[in-house]
């Protein structure tokens, strides 16, 4: 009986092995390029930060007027960064979670390649607008700044990258369906879907530019609710019952939480344009939703804690666990942060002001970026058969990132609730409101140079670990230096994989 327990064991290592050594390629690519993103989207966002409170900061440079580098600095931060972390993280666990290798890693290399190149052609347009020619023109709609033609070619790079995991779902063993993959599938189908519907209605249906205008805001609303969040949550409800070693704390909290995500999450976005000549029932409802968001993030946040409860060690030693609690406490927040800002009083203050900025880079830099992180420190030793080189770059990582991202949301609404508050001041001029939260703009630039030295240290380590020059060692990275007890998981997949190659 033991025996056969031993053979069934490793048979199951050479299998998660196979799985890693088919994904290594198209999840480094997509790791390592988000990262190169995401320190030039820091950049910008820094650079635009200080364009608030200094206008004339690199006025020189045409190309980094104030409304083209803050544009940048989103969408670089969006499909540079976020998106390429995504579908790191969705085609590994999908993968995992279906006992399936790929057998399409050129394709997903092509397709991601194919992903960057738009992405690259898109930011060119918005810095090179009315200055680089006829080729290089930004559609000028907040949200959705890239031409027409990118987002045609993201969605078909998008479907080439995913389809596999839809594939290896469907021929996976049959069994249970882990919460993961409920919200992997769901990602997977809700972005093409939003994709397709934005650009019916921006590029090709002519209508409205105001209603072009609240359908690109819907946009960036349901890409956050209905793709980046659910990966996030996906990765966490995978990482929390691993590196513990027990199960999901409650099923049935898991199955509402993803059903109430579901329903709210199509609906967020148009409440930025309360007050906006169009039918007033779509900010209503979107102001409504995220109100309500608060309900899957208390669901997935008492789950997710309850399940790591008692294992406090964990969360300390573990830096995929570390980054991981931080993100979930901080959908917390971001759920009662929403429940705040968008009830009629908190729009009055907060919709032309920098409080929207914070809820946006709390929720997509916050939730999902840390999630992100926690994923990609669990992955890479995976895929590389190497251990993170530094604990210190990890730890330096994680404490500049909080500090970072906690700096910029404060200073955000509570500056932007000064600056809302001069602004519905009709007696007042608008520069009122401008003067009130100068100081605060001061602390969001400062802050984003916090981030950038975060993620220097993060986009270095991720790159040495790309090349293979991470440590040779059997147990995985813990934030100590003494490992008699592991809070990484059982797995022991690091360097046991016999003589398999890669």
């Amino acid at each position: 009986m033991a025996e056969t327990t031993s053979n069934a064991d490793s048979l199951d290592v050479d299998l998660r092995a196979t799985i890693d050594r088919s994904l290594r390629h198209p999840v480094m690519f997509f790791f390592s390029s988000g990262a190169v993103w995401l320190a030039l989207s820091i950049i910008l966002g820094l650079i635009a930060s200080a364009k608030k409170h200094a206008p004339d900061f690199l006025s020189c440079f045409s190309f980094l007027d104030a409304g083209k580098v803050d544009a940048a600095h989103m969408s670089t931060l969006t499909y540079g960064w976020g998106a390429q972390a995504a579908f790191g993280m969705l085609i590994w666990l999908m993968a995992r979670l279906s006992r399936k290798e790929c057998t399409a890693s050129g394709i997903i290399l092509v397709a991601g390649h194919v992903w960057n190149a738009a992405v690259a052609y898109g930011v060119l347009c918005i810095m090179g607008s009315g200055s680089l020619g006829p080729w290089f023109e930004s559609s000028g709609i907040a949200g959705m700044e890239f031409p027409g033609g990118v987002w045609v070619v993201l969605l078909v790079s998008f479907i080439l990258i995913s389809i596999w995991s839809l594939i290896q779902f469907q021929v996976r063993d049959a069994g249970h369906v882990y919460v993961s993959q409920w919200y992997l599938l769901a990602a997977m189908l809700w972005l093409p879907w939003i994709m397709v519907t934005a650009w019916l209605f921006v590029f090709v249906f002519d209508g409205s530019p105001l209603m072009a205008t609240g359908i690109a805001s819907w946009f960036k609303g349901t890409v956050f609710a209905l793709f980046f969040l659910p990966v996030a949550l996906a990765s966490a409800y995978y990482l929390a019952p691993k590196v513990t070693g027990r199960p999901v704390y409650s099923y049935n909290i898991a199955l509402f939480g993803f059903w109430s995500l579901a329903v709210i999450g199509p609906w967020v976005g148009m409440q930025k344009l309360a007050g906006a000549p169009i039918p007033q029932f779509l900010p209503a409802a979107g102001a409504a939703a995220m109100v309500m968001i608060l309900i899957p993030a208390l669901s997935v946040g008492v789950n997710i804690l309850r399940t790591v409860q008692g294992h406090g060690k964990a969360i300390a030693l573990s830096p995929s666990m570390r980054f991981t609690a931080s993100g979930i406490v901080l959908f917390v927040g971001y759920g009662v942060l929403s429940f705040a800002l968008n009830n009629n009083i908190g729009l009055k203050v907060s919709q032309f002001s920098y409080a929207g900025y914070g809820l946006d880079i709390l929720g997509l830099y916050g939730v999902f970026s840390l999630c992100a992180f926690g994923a990609i420190y669990f992955i890479v030793p995976r895929i590389t058969r190497r251990e993170w080189l530094s604990r210190r770059f990890i730890r330096w990582h994680f404490y500049l990132s909080l500090y970072g991202l906690a700096s910029i949301v404060i200073c955000a609404v509570v500056g932007g609730v000064f600056q809302g508050q001069g602004t519905e001041d009709l007696t007042q001029p608008f520069l009122t409101g401008a003067r009130r939260a100068a100081a605060y703009g001061w602390g969001i630039t400062l802050a984003w140079g916090f981030l950038l030295l975060a993620n220097l240290f993060f986009c270095l380590h991720l790159l040495l670990m790309w090349a293979r020059l991470g440590r040779r060692s059997s147990h995985p990275t813990l934030l100590n230096k003494h490992h008699s007890e592991s809070p990484h998981g059982p797995e022991g997949e690091v360097d046991n994989y016999g003589s398999a190659t890669i």
